[in-house]
């Protein structure tokens, strides 16, 4: 049974830029029981605009009968700091002026999302996770936090991401918040500033997010006679819309520029040395398609991880491929613990 919590931390959290937050909330979600060798922890790390309900969003992987069932593993995901789902971020009260933080919300960078995880897990008193498992986004933070505490996690699982966010990746973001920005609502404190800046941006992730054979697949006309209001435009209109419903504009421009600041080599003598600290058993899987995180940035990550494990699946989904095909990423797993000999039967 899915069970959902609030951590709060109540003192100064220093950031990277030096900043402080005066404290803060993570919302996580459970799933399943942790056994007495406390020993069968999966723990999720959530794409940018996901939240911590991982069955909602890759339900092929957790659930009765699948890879993660809750009968033997203790699954948990937390809302990253800055997120619009429950955890501190730039719509919560500012405790020191009774109102929300809006454009005064501080700048947040991976690794410092990453620390307030763990303080989540050693409120949890948690010191042996048997998965961590992350993409896009989610896979960044599964990385910094094995090189930050190697002796908690015994394997690694990273689909679609990479040591350092590449120039192609910043820019895809820039635009976006240059898209914000141009709404003439987004200067304002009000919850709904840059709303309609923010549909724009999500039409242009979705074009980083997909491939040319996704929307050859989807979105192309019936007949010769269309001249006007195509599929595929109305697609793109679709799909912020969608997200205006559930996400916000502040969080959005906050948590890109968060995955832009990611750079395992940063303050740790390089990316090299950074991933060669790496304890944990790594499978690394790309997406033959991804557009925003290319299989060559997955296959670098493998080449540089000790022992670690590579996996291509093949999808014409481009990055999103990464939530869409369960099956595949599932055999990828199973085999990683197969071929690692690991038992993924746990019991309670």
């Amino acid at each position: 049974m899915l069970k959902h919590h609030i951590f709060e931390y109540k003192e100064d959290f220093k950031l990277e830029s030096g900043e402080c937050l005066p404290g803060f909330n993570l919302n996580f979600t459970t799933y399943g029981t942790l056994n007495d060798r406390r020993d069968n922890v999966i723990w999720v790390c959530h794409a940018l605009t996901a939240n911590s309900d991982f069955t909602e969003w890759w339900p092929g992987l957790f659930g009765k009968g699948r890879l993660y069932d809750p009968s033997r593993y203790f699954v948990i995901c937390a809302n990253m700091l800055g997120g619009c789902y429950g955890s501190t971020g730039p719509l919560s009260i500012n405790p020191k002026t009774g109102m929300p933080f809006f454009h005064d919300f501080p700048n947040l960078t991976n690794r410092d999302i990453v620390n307030a995880f763990d303080l989540l897990r050693q409120d949890l008193d948690i010191e042996n996770v048997h998965t961590l498992v992350g993409g896009s986004l989610g896979g960044q933070h599964a990385l910094e936090w094995v090189i930050k505490k190697p002796e908690i996690f015994n394997n690694l699982v990273v689909i679609a991401s990479n040591a350092k966010h590449s120039p192609w990746g910043i820019a895809f973001n820039e635009s976006q918040r240059q898209a914000i920005a141009m709404d003439l609502t987004w200067k304002l404190n009000t919850e709904k500033a840059g709303m309609n800046g923010m549909k724009v941006a999500r039409s242009i992730a979705l074009l980083s997010y997909r491939h040319y054979a996704t929307y050859l697949a989807t979105q192309e006309e019936e007949n010769d006679d269309v001249k006007d209001n195509f599929k595929a435009s109305s697609y793109q209109v679709y799909q912020g819309d969608k997200l205006a419903k559930r996400f916000n504009a502040f969080s959005y421009w906050t948590l890109s520029k968060a995955m832009d600041s990611h750079n395992l080599g940063r303050g740790r003598g390089g990316i090299l040395k950074a991933l060669q600290s790496i304890k944990a058993k790594a499978l690394f899987v790309s997406i033959t398609t991804d557009q925003l995180f290319p299989v060559s940035e997955q296959k670098f990550l493998a080449d540089h991880v000790n022992d670690a494990t590579f996996e291509i699946i093949d999808s014409s989904y481009g990055h999103d491929g990464f939530l869409i095909e369960a099956k595949q990423l599932t055999s990828a797993i199973a085999n990683f613990y197969k071929e690692n000999k690991l038992n993924p039967e746990i019991a309670r």
